[in-house]
């Protein structure tokens, strides 16, 4: 089982936890004006590297708040915790 390092309530199981995709996604700040395809690739395109990854994490059973981290998606290892307002709620 993978354990999650939260930053405010120390490392837990990752069931714990409701992954929120990949991180750093920015929502068009007109949604109006942006093109089908463009908003299609907003909502629905993310990398699917082989190596690390920026994702966003909710300690769902837990505190509850949203945070980030860089995992490596072939090892599981997580390499960077960020609690910054970035990744806030969606």
């Amino acid at each position: 089982m993978l354990l999650i390092p939260c930053p405010w309530c120390g490392p837990r199981p990752e069931n714990e936890f409701q992954h929120a995709g990949q991180a750093h996604i920015r929502r068009p700040s007109d949604p109006a004006a942006v093109s089908d395809e463009a908003w299609a690739a907003y909502l629905y395109l993310r990398d699917n590297p082989k190596g690390p990854l920026a994702e966003r994490w909710r300690h769902r059973h837990g505190c509850g708040r949203f945070f980030s981290v860089v995992r490596d998606t072939v090892t599981d290892r997580i390499s960077h915790i960020d609690r910054s307002a970035e990744a806030g709620a969606p």
